[in-house]
């Protein structure tokens, strides 16, 4: 895959969202009974929409440019479009209107790196919405070493749960929840800066590799950078149940600053004391 091209994003994106709506979800009668369509028609969402069904058309063709920020508004609530839907539909929008390249995430400041190191009783990590690891502290090496060794860098862990599939089920509990993740979350950044090289080059790799990637790219789902949990089971200290905030860095646009935490006194927080124990030793 070797280039992107942003019509048959917007045609594909905008297509799926709509076949997954019925006309009853939309509040909208269904006259007859063998509609030829999966979900709505077009001239329902431009109904809906409060636009010209030529100029929905026109849209779900591909071309988005010049649509004002009050119609792009009005098709995210037709389409029931969720928080990191819309973001993304906007996202398409603003590319069509003319490429808007992001400057490179490079390499991470020394700063950033003291950072990482004042955070002593947590895994943390520094990447950017490929899932390129760019920068880690000790306890976030010792967290993710059970990983298999990868002589590229940066690391990246969309090829380790895609490419390394056995040993990425051993160690995210939730590994099919994190596998769609990964994938809609390298979907929204696809929206943000089609034209990025290296997202097209792990795509391309992925797709090319992974049946499993194949069809959650072809899902056309996003999703956004934002906090959650993530179970994991590491073969030295056992299980983990960690919540995860990731932060985005406004002064570094593109890279993320992701922190791995437990409630005290509980057996995840004991486990990673536990892991400091053992990072002191090993690492």
């Amino acid at each position: 895959m070797a280039t992107r091209d942003l019509r048959t994003d917007i045609r594909e994106f905008l297509s799926s969202r709509r076949a997954r709506i019925s006309p009853a979800q939309a509040g909208l009668p269904a006259y007859g009974g063998n509609r030829r369509v999966e979900g709505l028609r077009r001239e329902e969402v431009a109904l809906l929409a409060g636009v010209s069904v030529d100029y929905y058309v026109r849209m779900e063709r591909g071309s988005l440019a010049g649509a004002s920020d009050g119609v792009l508004d009005a098709l995210a609530s037709a389409l029931q479009l969720d928080e990191a839907e819309r973001d993304h539909l906007f996202h398409l929008a603003r590319q069509s209107s003319g490429p808007r390249r992001r400057r490179p995430a490079g390499a991470v400041r020394s700063t950033l790196r003291q950072v990482l190191d004042a955070i002593s009783d947590a895994p943390a990590l520094i990447g950017n919405g490929r899932y390129d690891v760019l920068a880690t502290n000790h306890l976030a090496r010792a967290l993710f070493s059970p990983l298999p060794a990868d002589p590229r860098r940066p690391a990246n862990t969309a090829r380790f749960v895609y490419l390394a599939p056995e040993a990425a089920r051993d160690f995210f509990v939730d590994y099919d929840r994190i596998a769609a993740d990964i994938a809609a979350k390298l979907r929204m950044e696809a929206g943000r800066d089609p034209h990025d090289e290296d997202l097209i080059a792990l795509v391309g790799e992925l797709s090319t590799r992974s049946e499993l990637f194949r069809q959650r790219w072809a899902s056309r789902d996003v999703r956004l950078h934002r906090s959650g949990r993530k179970r994991l089971h590491h073969p030295v200290v056992g299980r983990l149940d960690l919540d995860v905030e990731s932060l985005a860095l406004p002064a570094e646009p593109g890279l993320y600053l992701t922190i791995y935490t437990a409630p005290a006194r509980t057996p995840t927080a004991d486990n990673l004391a536990l892991l400091a124990s053992w990072a002191a030793t090993q690492l």
